[in-house]
C-alpha cells in the first residue's frame, strides 16, 4: 500500500513538472470559473435553505423555500414553468428546422452566397438587450414598423406584446431573429459530409429530396443533437422579456412570465434571495433531467461507428 502511494505521488509530481507551463496559461480561466461560476453556484445552494433578504435576515428554514414553491406559490410557479415549457417546446424545434433549411440553402453553389451568409448572421452579433429594444419598437402597436405597414394596407394594428393572446406568438417570431447562429453550426456540419456520398447517390438516380433525407440529415445528426441540447438549455433560461415586455418582463396577464424572470423578480424586487435560489435550483434540476433523458435517447445520432 505504501509503495502504491509513493508511486502515485511520483506520477503526480511528474505530471505537474511536465505541464506546469500549461497550467499557468489556463490559470486566469480557472480562477474566473471558480470565482464567477463555482462560488456563486455553491452559495446559491446554501441560500436556498435560508430565508435571506440579501442584507440582514438570514434564518435557516431547511426545505421551506422548495415547499413554498409547490404550495402557497403553486399557482404562479405552475404559470411560469408552463410558459417556459411552452416556449421551449415550440421555439427549439422551430429554430432547429428553419436554421437547418437556411444552412442547406446557403450551402448551395449560387452567386453571392457568401453575402447571404453574412447578412443572415449579422443579427447574431447584436447584443440581446439591443435586439429586445429593436423588436419592441418594431412591434409597437402605435408607431411600430410592422403595424405601420399593416395599417397602410387597410388592416387593424396587431397588438403583438400588448395582448396576452398574441404575446407568446410575437416572442416566437422574435426568436427567429437569431437563426444565423444555428446556420453557421449547420454549415460546419454540412461541409464535413463527404462529397463522394452525393456523387454516388446521383449516379444511383437519387433525387434532391432523397439525398437530403438519406444523406444530409443522417450525417448531420451529431450537430442536430448538439443544437437540440444547447437550444433546450437556452430556451428554458429565457429572460429577455425584461427588456421589452410590460410589467417588468411578465407581459400582459403574465403571458410572458418565464422562470428566469420570476427568479429575477423574487431576488431583486422582493428581496427573497433564498426563495429565488430555490427556484433556480429546481430549474437547474429540470434542465439536468431533460439533458440526461436526451443523452439516454440519443441512439439516433450517427457517430461513425455504425
Amino acid at each position: 500500500m505504501q509503495n502504491l502511494l509513493t508511486k502515485k505521488r511520483k506520477t503526480f509530481r511528474k505530471v505537474v513538472k511536465d505541464s506546469w507551463h500549461g497550467w499557468i496559461f489556463v490559470l486566469p480561466l480557472v480562477i474566473g470559473i471558480g470565482v464567477f461560476t463555482l462560488y456563486p453556484l455553491i452559495q446559491s445552494l446554501i441560500y436556498s435553505f435560508y430565508r435571506y433578504d440579501g442584507l440582514f435576515v438570514n434564518d435557516f428554514i431547511g426545505l421551506q423555500n422548495f415547499v413554498t414553491m409547490f404550495t402557497t406559490d403553486r399557482a404562479e410557479s405552475f404559470k411560469v414553468f408552463g410558459n417556459t415549457f411552452l416556449y421551449a417546446l415550440i421555439s427549439v424545434p422551430l429554430n432547429l428546422c428553419l436554421s437547418y433549411l437556411l444552412a442547406v440553402a446557403v450551402n448551395q453553389k449560387i452567386k453571392g452566397v457568401i453575402a447571404y451568409r453574412v447578412m443572415f448572421y449579422l443579427p447574431v452579433v447584436i447584443p440581446a438587450v439591443v435586439s429586445g429594444v429593436i423588436w419592441s419598437q418594431l412591434f409597437d402597436k402605435n408607431y411600430g414598423l410592422f403595424n405601420d405597414v399593416i395599417t397602410k394596407f387597410g388592416g387593424d394594428p396587431f397588438p403583438f406584446f400588448t395582448d396576452k393572446n398574441t404575446a407568446m406568438l410575437s416572442m416566437l417570431i422574435m426568436s427567429l431573429w437569431s437563426l444565423g447562429s444555428g446556420m453557421v453550426l449547420w454549415l460546419s456540419a454540412l461541409k464535413n459530409i463527404p462529397a463522394g456520398l452525393y456523387e454516388a447517390a446521383k449516379i444511383d438516380g437519387a433525387g434532391v429530396m432523397t439525398r437530403l433525407f438519406r444523406i444530409t440529415v443522417p450525417m448531420s445528426t451529431p450537430m442536430i443533437f448538439y443544437n437540440l441540447i444547447t437550444g433546450m438549455i437556452g430556451a428554458l433560461q429565457i429572460n429577455s422579456t425584461m427588456v421589452f415586455a410590460g410589467d417588468g418582463g411578465r407581459g400582459p396577464d403574465d403571458s410572458l412570465y418565464f422562470v428566469a424572470v420570476k427568479i429575477y423578480h423574487e431576488a431583486f424586487t422582493n428581496s427573497a434571495y433564498g426563495y429565488a435560489s430555490a427556484i433556480a435550483w429546481v430549474l437547474f434540476l429540470v434542465i439536468g433531467l431533460l439533458t440526461f433523458v436526451t443523452f439516454k435517447t440519443s441512439k439516433w445520432v450517427y457517430t461513425g461507428d455504425e
